[in-house]
Parts: structure tokens; sequence; C-alpha cells
């Protein structure tokens, strides 16, 4: 019976836990501050030493934000800066990321089977259906986004970096420092005109809304969005871990 290890990278924050294979928690989820400056050395370190506080595992899943391809890091939008979110970029450490081979890496590190995709593909295995078209979205330090068609996971888009409105992208326009700024009211009818905004783009069969701040919106914004769209717990990240290893790619 396997054992996932399963950690959740945001720009905030990095969780992990250890499940079964039924997707059960074998111990409280741990979290640490995301540190910065993260050079993909400390980052494989910072996962490395947050494993030893929990059960050993025969396998690692690690979702990190960003365009992950075949656990290659093409882009990362908040580790390459100076301090973390919204701070300058630091040329050295894109550079250091750019293609990055994450998996290999942290396969090393672990020395067992690993596996590294977005963090909103990861919380969407917990949380799809298999069926129709599922668009996941993940609302946190910025936005995050996986789509699947019958279960199987299309190819990354990093949509949460097109320009939305006033010079912002989505990933500002309705990430955490927005929501501070605005309140969760007017940022809940933030979320709520991206939805309307997306639906004609995807036609999705059903949407789910998860990372830290789903639980934010407002209810009155959330009966606008209609039936198709379903709010799931942060914790997808990390049950997700799972099923991530199933997961058919287009």
């Amino acid at each position: 019976m396997h054992t996932t290890l399963a950690i959740d990278c945001g720009g905030g924050g990095i969780k992990a836990s250890v499940l079964d294979e039924s997707g059960t928690m074998r111990a409280q989820p741990l979290r640490v501050p995301t540190p910065y400056p993260l050079h993909p050395d400390l980052f494989v370190k910072t996962l490395v030493e947050l494993s030893h506080q929990l059960p050993p595992a025969d396998r690692v899943t690690v979702g990190m934000p960003g365009m992950i391809r075949h656990g290659v890091v093409v882009a990362t939008p908040h580790y390459i800066t100076k301090a973390g979110p919204r701070t300058r970029i630091d040329p050295e450490l894109a550079k250091a990321w750019a293609n990055f081979d994450a998996r290999s890496a942290l396969g090393a590190a672990f020395d067992r089977p690993t596996l590294v995709l977005n963090d909103a593909e990861v919380h969407g295995a917990g949380v799809v259906a298999g069926t129709g078209l599922e668009l996941v979205l993940t609302l946190g330090t910025g936005l995050g986004c996986a789509l699947f068609d019958g279960g199987r996971l299309a190819p990354h888009l990093e949509f949460s970096q097109a320009p939305v409105r006033w010079g912002m992208s989505y990933d500002t326009y309705i990430g955490e420092h927005e929501r501070r700024r605005l309140g969760d009211s007017f940022w809940s009818r933030r979320v709520a005109r991206v939805v309307e905004g997306l639906r004609p783009v995807f036609l999705w069969d059903r949407l789910y809304i998860g990372g830290g701040n789903s639980r934010r919106i407002i209810p009155e914004q959330l009966l606008r969005m209609g039936d198709d769209v379903v709010i799931v717990p942060n914790t997808a990240g990390i049950v997700g871990g799972v099923r991530a290893w199933s997961l058919r790619v287009h």
C-alpha cells in the first residue's frame, strides 16, 4: 500500500502531509513560510527538511506555482523575486529557475519516485469527477488554473499572466494583495466578473474554485455564479497528491 508525501508550495507558504492510498492524511498538515530569496537549492532543502517532520512515505508529489512541463520549471512567478510576491525580480534567480529540472532534483534529494506539477493541477486531481470538461481555479497569492477533459489533464495554460484590466494580469486582479486592499465584498465581485468572463472561453461542464481564498467569496456573489460552480476545500492541494499519480495527460 503506497503512502504519498504531498507538498503544496505557494507564494506565501509551503504545506505538507503524508497520505495513504485512499487519500486519508496520516499526519496533521505542516506549514512553513515560503523563504525568500528562494534559490532552487533552498527550495529543495526546505522541502526535504519539512518532510523530516512527517512520517516516511513511498513517493512524493509536489505542486508549485508556474508553468511546469514534465517536471521542469519553464516559468515561476513568485520564486524569482527578491522578497516574495509583488517584489522586484532578481535576474540571477530568474536564470536559476529557468528550465530547472525540479522533478529530477527533488527525486534525487528524496531518493524516491517524485512527481512535480503545477499546484492547481494537483489541487484539481483531488476534486475532479472525471466526466466532461472541468476547470479548476485556485485563489491564493495569485490565480492558479488547471483544465481536465474526461479526467484527462490538458496541457497547462498560464492564463493567469494574461492582462485583464487596468494593465493588471488575472494573477494581480484577483490575487491576495487586491483582496486585502478591496475587502472581501468588492473582491468577490471581481471574482464573479472573472468567472463570467471566462465562461464563454471554456464552456465548462463544471468549474471548481479552490485555494485559500475561495472561502472568502461572499454568498451573494457565489450565488450569482450559477449551479455549475463549486467551492472546494483548500486541503485538495494536498489530498490531490495521491490521485495525481493516476492522472492521464493529453
